[in-house]
């Protein structure tokens, strides 16, 4: 039977996680990371969406996006196309590189932008072994953008969406942001086994 076709709205922001087949690594080596970057920005020039938040773990990565001209599967489809080339030519890799299709929430209001954005920020620091101390020493993910005020490289990254949101959830600065982010908070801890992603999967 053919697959259901996902629903896909162009004013919403998704929760996107692709993941290595079997969780296995897909990305061994600061080059690969950047690879996907890179597959980003190639994919964003044919079709053109904005990241308000993004983390790329060893394993499987996280977006949060939002893609207004096309269905947000033709976008998943280039990116993840585009570095499974690169990835099966770099270590003479055959077979199924991801785990099925990409998993996609619907994003539908401020308060949940702004908690899945947290999630996805706190990625490398509520892993079994934490990668880094503090989430903005950790290179792959858009949490240094917003701790430091720094522009980014990538005309898709928008980091207004976040700021736009912030009263929802009674913020006012984006220093109200960082210390949201940083904030432990146990209603949460579930969210990661909720979309089948492991808290202990490196």
């Amino acid at each position: 039977m053919a697959r259901q076709r996902r629903v896909w709205s162009p004013h919403l922001y998704y929760h996107v996680v692709m993941r290595g087949n079997n969780r296995q690594e897909i990305f061994h080596h600061p080059s690969d990371y950047r690879m996907l970057l890179q597959s980003l920005h190639y994919t964003y020039e044919r079709h053109p969406f904005s990241l308000a938040a993004y983390c790329i773990m060893n394993n499987h990565y996280h977006l949060l996006i939002r893609s207004p001209v096309v269905h947000l599967g033709k976008v998943m489809g280039r990116l993840n196309k585009k570095y499974g080339d690169y990835y099966r030519g770099k270590y003479d890799y055959t077979g199924f590189l991801y785990e099925g299709r990409y998993y996609a929430e619907k994003i539908t209001n401020a308060r949940s932008l702004l908690r899945i954005s947290r999630y996805i920020h706190r990625n490398p620091i509520d892993t079994k072994f934490p990668l880094v101390d503090q989430m903005e020493n950790y290179p792959y993910s858009s949490f240094t953008q917003y701790a430091t005020a720094t522009s980014s490289d990538f005309p898709f990254f928008d980091n207004e969406i976040i700021r736009l949101a912030l009263p929802y959830m009674h913020l006012t600065k984006m220093e109200d942001y960082l210390g949201f982010c940083r904030e432990v908070l146990e209603d949460e801890m579930d969210l990661g086994t909720s979309i089948g992603i492991a808290r202990d999967n490196l």
